[in-house]
Parts: C-alpha cells; structure tokens; sequence
C-alpha cells in the first residue's frame, strides 16, 4: 500500500506563532481557598487586609529591664542609677503591676511593656544584685529598645494585594495577621496525553516496533513546573475513534495538549480532529526542532498539536507551553537566566528556520549538545540553548553566544 504523505501548508515564524497565542490566552478566573501552608507560589484572588495591630502590644526588643527613660537620667559607667527590681517578665506573660519612680522590672526580648514603664535598658548595660537592686549604666530615652504596637502592620492596612505570588515572607505575613488559608487562582488544568500505537507505558516490555512514553512526563513536570495541575491520560491510538474518546475526556481540563499525530503522515489525525471539532489556528512553524506544532481550539478550550519527538516536544514545551501556563496561572513571566560564552565548535543550522541549539557548559564554552529531534538526551545532557536566527546558517567556533539555562 502506498503511503500518503500530506504536506504542510505554509508555516508561520515563530514571532507569528507567539502573536496568536498570545491573543487566544486568557487567564484562569476559578478560585479556592488553600491552607496556608500550601499556599507558597499561589497567586492571590483577593486583597489581604489587616483586621487588627502587629505586633498587637508594645514588646521589648532587647532582653534587659522596662525602666522609666527619665529614671536613667545621668546615667554611666562611673555614675549608675540604682533602681528596685519588683518583678521578672518572660514572652507570653502580661504583669498587673505599674512601673513606678525608681523601679524597673526585668523583662525578655518579646515580652509585653508593662505599665508605666517607656523604654528597656539592655541587660549588657546593667548589674542585677541578688537583693533586686540594678545598677544601671547607660541612660536611655523614651521609646529606646522597645518594639511599638502596629509597627509591623496597622489594622485596616493593604498588606498584600490580590494579584500578588505568595512567597515564604508574604505566607508570614499573613500568618502573622491570624489567617489559617488564602483566597487564591486555582491551578490551570492541563490534560496531557501521548498518542501513536507505538508508544507503550514505562516499566513494562517493549514489543517489536514500540517505544517508551517520554513526552507525557516531560510535559507534566514543565506544567508542574510553571503554576499548572497537569493531569495525565492513557494513550490514544492512531484512529479518530479513538482519538475523538480521548480529546471528549480532556475536555473537562482548562488547557489540552496532545503529542504525537501533529506532522504530515497518513496516519497523523491530530490536524484533521482538531479542524473537524473545532477551529486551527495555526499548523507548523518555522523552528527547528518543533516544526509540526499546531494550535487551536475546541469547545472553548485551547489546544497544543506538540511534536511527537521529545526533543522537539520539549522544546516547544520550554518555547511555547510554558509562557502559556504561566500567563493562565496569573504568574509573572519568568525572565531567562543567560550566560554569554564562546562556542567551542562551528554549528550549521537549517536555512529558513528559527533554530534552538541545545549546548553544554564546559570549561567556559558552549558545546553543542544536539543530536536530533528524536533523542531526549540532546536535552536531558544539555545546560540550554542558544538561538540561531532564520537569516542564519551556520555559527562560526569562537563566535559570543548568549546561552539560555534550563
């Protein structure tokens, strides 16, 4: 029998592609409420604010003793000020008893001013003596060492603003405010898949013909990765049928994508279920590795066409999928960490095509680490990648490149 071979029509630059993506994404409106301890890199759904002071009490700042600034007057290492201890004060206790002329009471970093008294003498500056007299050594002025209610955070404030990424510091914030959970976006869904009757679960025996399954792990954890749930089906085969049961289930995810059956062979159906169900936007782009890459959309949810090749695959999920994600999840996109080094040996690219270049640093140099669109390793022993512009066909050994990390 002969093999039909489908052409593709004509591919858009890489810049085009992005254009559409851009214009067909829209960030996710669903919200919960998570445990604060969860809630690190959430982004917030609403305004925190402040319902009361914190700290909620004047506390000491320093271990020492809660004096009256004016009974320090003078006060120095060859004239000290004698004052009666009337009490000891740990955190966590709050004294009945009032600070009078001449009296302190000996108090710890945290623990609540009593009354009457305005600023801590620190312990380094005093000679506690077994009969409750200190000798104090330093004169102090009023407010000096003590921590003032509402320093922190007064009541009423916008602490955070919704919109905000949750960091360990922004969850202690609102820890220290009381609160258990935070309002926040919920996750995108992605429903992941791989397709192709070739393609065979890890862990078991591979038959003649078949091949591990690498790109639904690869695209789970970029997923994971940029603020995304990705949630995984079961291999779809070669036929519409099946196909059609598989995107039918995926459905109810916020986002799919599907690798595999997105080039130009007879048997590659992503193409034709996709303009059957629901609307392409585009099919293939001018890159190198990730060419047979399509885009649209079906019963409301966006769709990405990935190459069946895990380099490829991978790429595009790194290029394309990940801003994607991040952009649905409400997160900031993430600026790239670049390196400039010079490349360690001349690398040819394919005319007319944006390329990504998989490298290794080694020794200060970028060497280059691509094999082939097929081979993960052209990505799993890489550092990252350098781009080689259309108009380009080949980079000359020694040239300054600018390398992407991973």
């Amino acid at each position: 029998m002969t093999t039909k071979m489908r052409p593709f029509g004509k591919t858009i630059s890489l810049d085009e592609a992005r254009e559409r993506i851009d214009a067909a994404v829209r960030p996710i409106d669903r919200t919960e409420h998570v445990a604060l301890a969860g809630a690190d890199g959430r982004v917030l759904a609403e305004d925190v604010l402040a319902t009361a002071d914190v700290p909620p009490f004047a506390r000491a700042a320093m271990d020492g003793y809660a004096v009256r600034a004016e009974d320090t007057a003078g006060a120095s290492k060859d004239h000290a000020r004698v004052l009666k201890r009337i009490e000891t004060l740990y955190t966590g206790q709050v004294t009945q008893r009032t600070v009078g002329a001449g009296e302190c009471i000996e108090i710890a970093t945290g623990a609540p001013m009593p009354p009457g008294a305005d600023a801590v003498v620190i312990v380094e500056d005093t000679d506690g003596e077994a009969s409750g007299a200190v000798r104090v050594f330093a004169a102090v002025q009023p407010g000096q060492n003590i921590g003032r209610q509402g320093a922190d955070i007064r009541s009423g404030q916008r602490v955070l603003q919704a919109g905000t990424t949750l960091t360990p510091s922004r969850v202690g914030a609102m820890a220290a405010l009381g609160l258990s959970h935070a309002a926040v976006y919920a996750r995108p869904r992605i429903a992941i898949l791989s397709t192709g009757n070739e393609i065979v679960e890890p862990g078991g025996p591979l038959a003649p013909g078949q091949i591990y399954d690498v790109n639904r792990f690869t695209l789970a954890a970029v997923a994971a990765e940029h603020g995304a749930e990705p949630v995984t089906y079961r291999t779809a085969n070669d036929t519409i049928e099946d196909l059609s049961r598989a995107l039918d289930a995926a459905l109810q995810e916020d986002l799919l994508v599907f690798s595999g059956g997105s080039s130009v062979g007879e048997r590659d159906l992503i193409l034709d279920l996709l303009a059957s169900r629901g609307e392409v936007i585009f099919h293939g782009i001018s890159v190198k590795p990730g060419k047979p890459t399509a885009f649209g959309r079906v019963s409301g949810k966006l769709f990405f066409g990935m190459p069946g090749y895990p380099a490829s695959c991978l790429t595009n999920a790194y290029i394309l999928l990940a801003p994607v994600l991040r952009r649905m999840a409400r997160l900031a996109p993430q600026p790239p960490r670049t390196v400039t080094l010079p490349l360690s040996a001349r690398v040819a690219s394919a005319p007319g095509r944006h390329q990504f270049y998989t490298v290794k640093v080694v020794n200060g140099e970028a060497v280059p680490a691509f094999k082939s669109s097929g081979d993960i390793t052209s990505m799993s022993q890489a550092d990252g990648y350098i781009e080689i512009t259309a108009a380009e066909n080949f980079v000359e050994k020694g040239t300054a490149v600018e390398v992407t990390l991973f």
